[in-house]
């Protein structure tokens, strides 16, 4: 990290997963109130079926395609995960995207679906 004028520069390579705001190390912003990453997917990365007892999480496809829960989104699309409903994600081709998790929530990603 550089200090320069009072801007703080990185490079979302020396980030962990993207992720440059909120409370964990890395970060470019320590703050409960929200994660925000910007995340790189190869086609064929998959994430499993997850959810979050408290976060809300925004994901906006910047571009590609993915698929998560059977449904296709592509770039320009944004979506808003509530608490509590499960999504898997398939990047079905070279995909950016951004998310933001309201409130930041360490340790709040759980496998599978809630109550199972």
């Amino acid at each position: 990290m550089n200090l320069k004028m009072g801007i703080i520069k990185s490079n979302l390579n020396k980030l962990k997963l993207g992720w440059f705001v909120g409370n964990f190390e890395p970060s470019l912003y320590k703050t409960n109130d929200v994660e925000i990453a910007v995340k790189s997917y190869s086609k064929g990365d998959y994430e499993e079926l997850h959810y979050h007892k408290i976060a809300t999480e925004i994901t906006v496809i910047v571009s590609g395609k993915v698929k998560m829960n059977g449904e296709v989104y592509e770039k320009g699309d944004v979506l808003v995960i509530p608490p509590n409903h499960s999504t898997d994600f398939e990047a079905l081709e070279d995909t950016t995207t951004t998310v933001a998790k309201l409130p930041g929530a360490n340790n709040d990603k759980y496998l599978g679906k809630p109550n199972d």
